[in-house]
């Protein structure tokens, strides 16, 4: 299948020669992606190829050691996870950050809590508004579960939903997911695919990091394999091979070779 990309695309994301190095360990080396407007890109690969690092690069929990990293076509410089929430990127990442103890409302707020009066500081919060704000943002993602119930009561597929909205709180353009679907039932899997169509439906861009590739061709639009910290090709999610992703996952590109960059990638 050959590669999926175009240079006259509407980018939201351009990530281009983006290296990473720890040590004497080459975790990225020459890595292009591109990410097109209210689409949903899967990153594929083994363990090791280098997903979690890109993603860190782009959700700025690591600055990449060479590299341009370009959003809405404006240069950034992604210093810090508070900087890529200001540039419109959230994440949530595969250890579910939700604290069991509080209840839905309160997790969707954790960290984000509105306050009455004019002091942030010491002011009162104002806990009818996040209630009536989360019961709002729940229901806008169809997403059926009581705002007042603690989340250990919860199931695992909807502690994980849980954990998406809230990183929609702040109206976000772009949202990574990684793993999202890992260790749940087939059933948590399926809301939390159907709850990233809805996504996409209202115009967020996605990255989407799954192991699980029936869960990748089912949601991606393209599929961006990893291997060996290299790109190993873009290919369209629609109806795309399965057997052409594990080959470009387990071999590189075979194309061009082994451990060879993609062309146009």
């Amino acid at each position: 299948m050959a590669d999926a990309e175009q240079d006259d695309e509407d980018y939201v994301v351009e990530m281009e020669g983006i290296e990473k190095r720890f040590g004497e360990v080459v975790a990225l080396e020459d890595v292009t992606l591109r990410l097109r407007r209210n689409e949903v890109l899967a990153i594929a690969g083994d363990n090791g190829a280098g997903k979690s690092t890109l993603i860190k690069c782009l959700a700025g929990a690591h600055r990449p050691d060479a590299g341009v990293i370009r959003i809405d076509g404006e240069t950034v410089d992604i210093d810090s996870p508070r900087k890529a929430k200001r540039l419109g990127i959230e994440t949530t990442f595969q250890d579910l950050a939700v604290a069991g103890n509080l209840t839905v409302t309160q997790n969707v707020f954790l960290g984000r809590e509105e306050v009455q009066g004019p002091n942030t500081l010491l002011g009162v919060l104002d806990k009818g508004a996040m209630r009536e704000r989360a019961g709002e943002l729940l229901d806008d993602l169809k997403i059926n579960v009581d705002v007042d119930e603690k989340v250990a009561n919860l199931s695992g597929g909807e502690r994980q939903l849980v954990s998406i909205s809230r990183t929609l709180l702040s109206d976000p353009e772009i949202v990574i997911m990684d793993e999202p679907t890992s260790a749940l039932s087939v059933e948590g899997a399926d809301r939390v695919l159907e709850l990233i169509d809805r996504m996409q439906d209202q115009g967020i861009s996605i990255v989407l990091i799954s192991h699980n590739l029936d869960h990748v061709r089912r949601a991606a639009d393209r599929v961006h394999v990893l291997h060996q910290g290299r790109s190993a090709g873009v290919l369209d999610g629609e109806g795309v091979d399965r057997d052409d992703i594990v080959t470009r996952m387990v071999a590189g590109m075979p194309e061009s070779g082994y451990g060879e960059r993609a062309a146009n990638v």
